[in-house]
């Protein structure tokens, strides 16, 4: 069906009354990179009434959180950033979590979001009030603070999911999770466990390996690994991309445009199931270089299809099994004890500490985000399935933008879906201050036409494919969907998400006070002014 522009609809100018005059116009849930980016954009479009709630002391986000050894962005630090405030000071092409907390520092300063931001703001829930149409935020210690318009940029990973393995609160040792690390804590000599090898494991697990007296790997599933071209960018380099005209934006397309491929590769998998099939390849002749013992090679080797799984790139991660200190053990965990864990074979290794890098809750609300039916998103999502329109507003949330919601990660790195997302909803609160509309809401015929179009193109896409069996992947939910990557191009999410239709939505204005001697005034909602 094709996007139609019709003429926009005025709406009668209202006096609002002083009670449904909310603290501020836009409340930003998160000061990581989503939450960052969202106040940035928010203040280029003329909005800076904002205030950015964050639970912990510091911006960053990921990156503040995960300092785990080993901790590096998975994709080329150059695709990795904002367009609009490109670093040219990468130490490597993968760079170090470190760098990326100082990227993060550098952007609220650079734009003054520091001014903005509530620290140690941890919210617990938010109602919208369809009355004052307002929303209606509880932080944790008491306080409240309240927003015409919420956008929610707490991150697609933000909550730990713990293995629901028995016993392990029975385990006396020390624990320790890959998102919370504990760098008081020693593990020279000592005898670690690690449970998890997706993403942080590949990255921890070679880090400690050199350290500690002995490690043991538990592994479920496998995970594809690429090469990790990784060069050092030396001073000069790093000159020559801030000085020289269009060197970054060439490099960043560059790397763009590669790690789209990957992507792109498991989308559009039902056109061209050949990139799956040479990329799986490409981690399959990797792998035999770097594990000679065929025995060790088959344990780290996928028996589901490359992309049904986030991969990832490491040239450390295959070699890390080579060391006598290290074992890799695929057979199922039976419980953890209180003094180390007993696999299915009847096998107990004792262990001082476990690490545990087992993932995240994806797409969680990390608070009670309540619509207008009662129910939190969470609730909403396990009851219906993940929903949303373009990846950011949901029925039932008006006012609401997520900061990406399901089927809205779109583009080679997660700096694309934000901007995609937020660029959407500014484009949607600026419509709804220019007719003086409190409340906007996508409505149930745009959202479920849109839902009907992203679930027929997951059809396109790798994770529907019966190699996929067995892959343990976050891309696929409890209700069998896969909504965590949005299934088209970057160039059609682009294309779609900045040309809002806003037909699809619907504007209303809140009614003057209903009682007597109401004292009222007459407010400009843009900008707060």
């Amino acid at each position: 069906m094709a996007r139609r522009k019709t003429p926009l609809r005025a709406v009668p100018d209202v006096t609002v009354p002083d009670e449904t005059v909310p603290d501020h116009h836009v409340a930003v849930v998160g000061a990581g990179f989503a939450g960052m980016g969202a106040a940035i954009m928010l203040q280029k479009a003329g909005i800076e009434d904002v205030v950015i709630l964050e639970r912990k002391g510091e911006v960053g986000g990921t990156w503040r959180d995960n300092t785990y050894p080993g901790v590096a962005v998975d994709i080329p630090s150059f695709t990795y950033s904002y367009v609009f405030e490109p670093n040219a000071s990468w130490s490597r092409a993968f760079a170090p979590g470190h760098e990326l907390k100082q990227y993060a520092e550098h952007c609220a300063d650079r734009y003054r979001l520091r001014d903005k931001i509530r620290f140690h703001a941890d919210v617990t829930s938010a109602r919208f009030d369809e009355a004052d149409h307002v929303w209606r935020l509880s932080l944790a210690g008491g306080d409240h603070v309240t927003a015409r318009f919420l956008l929610s940029c707490h991150g697609s990973l933000i909550t730990p999911k713990p293995p629901e393995i028995p016993g392990l609160e029975d385990f006396e040792g020390h624990v320790i999770s890959t998102m919370d690390w504990d760098h008081d804590h020693d593990l020279t000599g000592e005898r670690v466990a690690v449970i998890g090898t997706g993403a942080s494991g590949l990255q921890v697990i070679p880090a400690i390996a050199p350290t500690v007296g002995s490690l043991t790997v538990y592994q479920r599933t496998p995970i594809w690994v690429l090469p990790k071209v990784n060069p050092r960018i030396p001073g000069p380099a790093r000159a020559a991309l801030g000085t020289v005209p269009f060197a970054h934006r060439a490099l960043r397309f560059g790397t763009s445009a590669a790690t789209e491929v990957i992507a792109l590769s498991g989308i559009y998998n039902r056109q061209a199931p050949y990139a799956v099939k040479g990329l799986e390849q490409v981690c399959r002749a990797f792998l035999r270089a770097q594990v000679p013992d065929p025995e060790l090679r088959e344990k780290l080797t996928p028996s589901y299809g490359f992309a049904c799984k986030r991969p990832s790139f490491s040239n450390s991660y295959y070699r890390a099994f080579l060391r006598d200190n290290v074992e890799l053990v695929t057979d199922g965990i039976e419980r953890i004890t209180a003094t180390g864990i007993r696999t299915r074979d009847g096998v107990e290794r004792p262990i001082d500490t476990l690490v545990l890098a087992t993932g995240f809750k994806v797409f969680d609300v990390p608070y009670d985000l309540y619509g207008t039916e009662g129910l939190t998103l969470n609730e909403h999502w396990v009851k219906d399935r993940k929903q949303t329109y373009e990846g950011t507003s949901v029925r039932g949330w008006p006012n609401l933008f997520l900061c990406p919601g399901p089927y809205g990660v779109a583009g080679p790195s997660l700096f694309t879906a934000w901007e995609l997302c937020t660029r959407h909803a500014v484009q949607v609160v600026r419509e709804a201050d220019r007719q003086r509309a409190t409340r906007v809401e996508i409505s149930a015929a745009a959202q479920e036409h849109w839902l009907e179009r992203m679930r027929a193109k997951v059809g396109d896409t790798i994770f529907v494919n019966p190699s996929c069996a067995g892959s343990n992947s976050y891309y696929v939910d409890a209700h069998g969907d896969a909504p965590f990557l949005r299934p088209t191009s970057t160039l059609h999410a682009w294309w779609h998400q900045r040309r809002v239709v806003h037909d699809d939505y619907e504007y209303a204005a809140a009614a003057p006070a209903a009682h007597p001697g109401a004292d009222t005034r007459r407010r400009l909602i843009a900008g707060g002014h």
